[in-house]
């Protein structure tokens, strides 16, 4: 989770201990993270290097780290807590830096760059999109998972500290005026949408709004799971669901 410096204020970096022992048995961080597998794979088989923004514990570089021993991967947090989890999870396995990607200064450095549920916490989302643009090489690619429907808006996205849930045509909107060539966009946790908004009726306080979210029972997490992978298929077979609690865009940077 990563944003402007301000969000320190009101994001307790403390919870980075509550998600580092969370996601590799959650069904969301798993399901998301085998979706951005399949997507690195098939829209940008030949990236060298890869930059994660926002890395938080280091749980999705891990996983590419595992399916792509040959990806030069790099991270970039701004809570130094989150950092410590991630160095420990990665050893030197990446590459890994303090920094606030509305700062972001490289320069066509990166073949592809990820930024998975870390915009909507940004003000500047425009800024920091500018900014990874001017990161990736020409031909480069960018992906990206947010939080999908305003009408979805809860306790558990001021507890998670968004700013917004995006629609799919603002975020096209945005890529696009950015300078982005939009190859694929596609909404999921699609089937598990009527579970979160009965979910989202309950009231708790603070990071238990997101933490129940995330920390299902054994038999309901393994559903849950299941159901992802169901939606993955239908997404690998070329499917754009239209409606879901997440959005996935991968786009890339123009050639010339």
């Amino acid at each position: 989770m990563t944003g402007k410096p301000e969000t320190r204020a009101s994001f307790d970096p403390a919870h980075f201990a509550r998600l580092h022992e969370l996601e590799a048995r959650s069904f969301w961080f798993r399901g998301r993270s085998e979706l951005i597998e399949w997507a690195l794979a098939r829209y940008f088989p030949h990236a060298g290097d890869f930059l994660e923004i926002g890395c938080g514990t280091g749980y999705v570089l891990s996983r590419l780290h595992s399916a792509f021993p040959q990806l030069t991967l790099s991270g970039s947090e701004l809570f130094a807590e989150g950092l410590a989890y991630a160095r420990q999870r990665l050893g030197d396995a990446a590459t890994l830096r303090q920094l606030d990607v509305t700062e972001l200064s490289f320069r066509e450095e990166f073949d592809v760059i990820g930024a998975f549920d870390v915009l909507e916490h940004i003000e500047g989302d425009a800024r920091v999109l500018r900014n990874v643009h001017a990161a990736l090489r020409p031909g480069g690619g960018l992906l990206i998972t947010v939080p999908q429907h305003g009408w979805l808006w809860s306790n558990t996205d001021v507890a998670a500290c968004h700013v917004r849930r995006y629609e799919r045509t603002e975020l096209r909107e945005k890529l696009r005026s950015t300078g982005f060539e939009i190859l694929r966009m596609t909404s999921f946790v699609t089937l598990l949408l009527p579970a979160m908004l009965l979910a989202r009726r309950r009231h708790r306080d603070g990071m238990e709004e997101v933490e129940a979210e995330l920390d299902l029972s054994a038999p309901l997490n393994a559903i849950a799971l299941a159901t992802l992978r169901t939606e993955s298929l239908l997404i690998r077979l070329g499917i754009n669901l239209p409606a879901g609690g997440s959005l996935l865009a991968i786009v890339r940077k123009p050639v010339g």
